[in-house]
């Protein structure tokens, strides 16, 4: 069964399907082991990680799909990308969706922002208009072989519900497989949403664990008997990296300070548990197998 074919079966199943944002191979590595189904690829996490910068558009095409293809290399479970607006028109889309498609991935997120896009969760967003949308989502259809189409709209902090529901309702008509509608700020708005879409809704829940201004923080029981068929965690995982990373420069901070050796496991994941986590155990394998001029490797 391809990853796009498991994917739609996973939304299409009984219960929520709970996806955590996943932005290099720690994280994809870590999501798959701790036994979730599917996981998607932001761009925010992309853009943070990989260039430093705010997800405000600075992320491009190429930078995009080959970092989403190579963590779609190295898990088993499928994953969806984040394609931001496509890219330029209609027929850019065209193409965007051929090479994600190319990359492995199983889904990829069309949205109906202008372009410089923003984060969802930040003031002053735009968006084209529908009938634009309209052709970015028939375009990516067009294109796909075998990728899910994920139709994404910003209308709701412009134009409100209503106008978001519209949206998200032609672009199902369009092909979309599934919808969101993003940065929904209450409960009645994401069960108002869910009630009145024509294709499976996913809801943005960010952090997780921890408030934002925006959407409101729902236990993801709640999120499912509200209709929700998927949450996305886009945050969960890029925030609690940053924390863990400023304990470890702190707590390494007071041994320089102070002249003393620190020594802090409950910070740190040990040499063992990263080469475990990262496949060594299947590299050192090929190396027995393939490679007779070296030493065999110590597992």
């Amino acid at each position: 069964m391809s990853k796009a074919k498991e994917l739609l079966e996973l939304i299409k199943a009984p219960g929520i399907l709970v996806m955590p944002g996943v932005y290099d191979g720690f994280s994809t590595r870590l999501v798959e082991k701790m036994g979730f189904k599917a996981a998607s690829i932001g761009n925010s996490g992309l853009s943070e990680s990989r260039l430093g910068w705010a997800d405000v558009g600075i992320i491009g095409y190429d930078e995009s799909v080959h970092a989403s293809a190579s963590l779609a290399a190295c898990t088993n479970i499928p994953l969806q990308a984040d394609a931001d607006t496509g890219y330029g028109n209609a027929v850019n889309v065209h193409f965007t969706v051929k090479g994600y498609e190319k990359g492995g991935l199983a889904a990829v997120m069309i949205e109906d922002q202008v372009w410089p896009k923003r984060c969802g969760h930040m003031a002053g967003k735009q968006v084209i208009s529908a009938e634009e949308g309209v052709e970015k989502i028939r375009a990516a259809v067009e294109a796909r072989s075998d990728i899910l189409i994920k139709a994404r709209t910003d209308a709701f902090a412009t134009h409100g519900v209503d106008e978001a529901i519209r949206r998200l309702n032609l672009y199902a008509e369009a092909g979309a497989d599934f919808l969101v509608a993003d940065a929904l700020l209450t409960r009645d708005d994401i069960r108002t949403v869910a009630k009145n879409v024509t294709a499976p809704l996913v809801v943005n829940m960010g952090f997780g664990i921890r408030k934002r201004p925006t959407t409101e923080l729902i236990p993801i029981h709640e999120l499912e008997d509200m209709g929700v068929a998927v949450v996305t965690l886009p945050r969960l995982l890029t925030a609690s990296a940053m924390k863990g990373m400023m304990n470890a420069l702190e707590a390494f901070g007071v041994g320089l300070r102070e002249r003393k050796l620190i020594e802090r496991e409950d910070l740190l994941v040990s040499f063992e548990e990263i080469n475990e986590l990262m496949g060594f155990q299947t590299i050192a394998e090929l190396q027995e197998k393939f490679v007779s001029s070296m030493p065999a490797v110590k597992h």
